[in-house]
């Protein structure tokens, strides 16, 4: 399917959700440094038997001359729990890393890494689940406007362009990265119906 197809099912989807209530969907709008942002968002629970496991972000914060627009989905397995932890702290260690404004990319590596640090000293409360974690952060002053997207996992950060679908994350996937996950002391499994478990030093997973 072209990225156009693609593009034009979501939004139909989007739009009916919209029409609908509850803590899965909604939209908004704002204005960073004069510039109008508008966004929106819909979770689909799948077809497990647990309750809802996933948590998004869309916020806008200022910090100092700067407004942010803060985006992000965690995608719980085994748990809400790690997932619940990002959605409460992640944005926090980013923006609290001191170099965020003049280095936001070397800001948010270091900010994930301090935020997996604390979810494995707290594994014996958070439980034997984990986390993917996608984040975009929109950087906007009067002068210029960046986006940084950063992520863990196989949640992906996709943009929408004149119709056009552009992936901005490149998916972490299992079986292509075995040799560095095993360097870490972990390992990949592969389960019957080709189901994947990973179990790395990347929020549990």
């Amino acid at each position: 399917m072209a990225g156009k197809e693609i593009y034009h099912k979501m939004k139909d989807k989007v739009k009916d959700a919209f029409s609908s209530s509850g803590p899965e969907t909604g939209k908004g709008k704002t204005k960073l440094s004069g510039r109008r942002v508008k966004h929106g968002y819909h979770l689909v629970k799948g077809k497990s038997n647990h309750p809802m496991e996933d948590y998004l972000v869309a916020e806008y914060r200022q910090v100092g001359e700067h407004d942010l627009g803060l985006f992000a989905i965690f995608d719980g397995h085994l748990g809400h729990t790690v997932a619940d932890f990002l959605h409460s702290h992640l944005f926090d260690n980013i923006l609290n890393q001191p170099e965020f404004l003049s280095n936001p990319e070397a800001a948010i590596r270091n900010a994930y890494q301090l935020t997996d640090e604390k979810i494995l000293e707290s594994a014996a409360e958070l439980g034997r689940g984990g986390s993917t974690a996608v984040t975009a952060i929109l950087i906007s002053s009067e002068k210029s406007v960046k986006l940084v997207v950063a992520n863990v996992g196989d949640s992906r950060a996709v943009i929408s362009k004149s119709g056009a679908a552009k992936q901005l994350s490149v998916d972490h996937e299992p079986n292509k990265e075995r040799h560095s996950i095993e360097k870490k002391g972990g390992f990949v499994s592969n389960l019957p119906g080709n189901f994947i478990v990973t179990y790395c030093n990347s929020f549990k997973l």
